[in-house]
């Protein structure tokens, strides 16, 4: 699915299906209490290695954090647990609250 690469711009970002696609935000439960995008679910990175078991392998996984560092990590951890189809949003939510005004900024 992520032809491209693991990097995905805002505006690519905004086109993922979460019925297709699970959206992981690797943020920490007070940061998804201020924003989160539609359709993700938190998995605090330092829990993700313990939760992977909740996503589906055969499925392509997309990660978010504030600027893309963790989620860019993330992807690592997954890598290494056996997933493939593996993309993060560069930028981070700060970069996809510039396209979405309704994504509040912290």
């Amino acid at each position: 699915m992520f032809e491209t690469g693991p990097e995905l711009t805002p505006v690519r970002f905004r086109e993922l299906d979460p019925e297709l696609v699970q959206i992981v935000d690797v943020r920490q439960p007070w940061e998804h209490a201020l924003a989160r995008l539609p359709g993700s679910r938190l998995m605090p990175l330092g829990e993700l290695a313990d939760r992977a078991g909740e996503l589906d392998p055969g499925r392509p996984v997309a990660t978010y954090c504030h600027h893309g560092v963790r989620s860019r990590f993330a992807l690592a951890i997954l890598r290494d647990l056996g997933f493939r189809d593996l993309a993060h949003l560069t930028g981070g939510i700060d970069a996809y609250s510039h396209l979405d005004p309704t994504v509040p900024r912290y």
